[in-house]
């Protein structure tokens, strides 16, 4: 993680520093029993990160799997890249929003227009399938 550290004239410097924190005991298990205390905690910026692979998780196979059903049902090419290409930019929106903290409805919107490209692939799927 970078972390800015700023000096009396206003500039900047960035600096790696480790973030000392473990979710499972046996992380530790070799490490002093004081240490273990204070190195066996969460850490905020490690649960965010952890929320939006699990968010990713879970948008991101769904899709996977739809799409390669909408790919079976013989789509136009135009439309097949324009639905690969708008769910995948809005997964990579969703992630920077997500990281970086940024403003509702940022996220939400993102997460919306990739449910609705997972939900028209879905629909051109059944349409095939039901002939609808």
């Amino acid at each position: 993680m970078y972390e800015a550290e700023g000096t009396t004239q206003g500039e900047h410097s960035f600096r790696l520093s480790l973030i000392q924190a473990f979710a499972n005991e046996e992380d530790v298990a070799l490490k002093p029993s004081e240490e273990r205390k204070k190195l066996l905690r969460s850490h905020p910026d490690v649960e965010r990160v952890r929320r939006c692979h699990q968010n990713d998780l879970e948008n991101i196979v769904p899709f996977v799997l739809v799409g390669l059903l909408y790919a079976l049902t013989g789509p136009e090419l135009s439309a097949a890249l324009l639905h690969f290409r708008v769910f995948a930019g809005s997964r990579i929106f969703h992630t920077i929003a997500y990281i970086g903290a940024l403003p509702q409805p940022s996220r939400a919107l993102s997460w919306v227009i990739g449910l609705l490209v997972t939900v028209s692939m879905s629909y051109r799927v059944l349409s095939k399938v039901l002939v609808l």
